[in-house]
């Protein structure tokens, strides 16, 4: 019997998420949670059940949960009041079957792997981490919690990407470069240096062009 789990949203990136899931095959989506959403709505055939506190009667009928909420730091927020509220509650990891994962490599709890994305050799990708289509992060590299990559974005070896960091679509960081804690790297952006926390940068080669609070809108 597959297991049962929850996936918390019902925009567009959960739509997403919903259709990794299935393709994938591993999990039931026993529904979703969105409080901005009426109880019996549909979402690609997921019903919306309610917000959050629908776990409090339910919580032994899943067996994990997805938060599928694009905006890095609203994900943070979701998953640490689901941790303190329900301590039990497991996370689960969403690989889409046409991604690759490389021999070593290390996908955290609550990270989506999208269609195309490839995550090479001895890569460690981080908690609730969103990887769309078509990005790949290549051998040794290590990769924060709560950091998205836009589609077609790449990396080179043994990069390094702090927590929260938002890589836009088609931007590249070569070999060996360091992103701090709380970034954006712009679209099309080429990392050539290390950019420090707090900051977005984009640009070929990519500039730092200001600094940026945690918590920042950055889309």
């Amino acid at each position: 019997m597959s297991k049962r789990i929850i996936i918390f949203g019902a925009g567009g990136h959960a739509k997403t998420v919903v259709d990794t899931v299935e393709k994938e095959g591993v999990y039931e989506i026993a529904g979703l949670l969105d409080q901005r959403l009426s109880i019996g709505e549909q979402v690609y055939g997921c019903t919306v059940l309610g917000s959050e506190d629908w776990l409090e009667s339910h919580a032994d009928t899943i067996d994990g949960a997805i938060v599928a909420i694009g905006d890095n730091w609203t994900r943070g927020l979701v998953v640490h009041s689901l941790k303190r509220r329900f301590p039990e509650l497991a996370f689960a990891t969403a690989i889409h079957p046409s991604a690759q994962i490389a021999r070593g490599a290390r996908i955290g709890a609550g990270s989506v792997i999208m269609a195309g994305a490839v995550v090479n050799s001895d890569a460690i990708i981080g908690e609730h981490d969103i990887l769309y289509p078509n990005t790949s992060v290549d051998h040794d590299s290590r990769i924060g919690s709560f950091v998205s990559f836009a589609p077609r974005c790449a990396t080179g070896g043994n990069v390094t990407i702090g927590d929260y960091t938002a890589i836009a679509i088609g931007a590249v960081l070569i070999h060996g470069r360091t992103v701090g804690d709380h970034c954006v790297i712009g679209a099309g952006a080429t990392v050539v240096s290390d950019v420090p926390a707090h900051t977005v940068a984009y640009g070929t080669p990519a500039r730092i062009i200001r600094s940026r609070a945690s918590g920042d809108r950055y889309l």
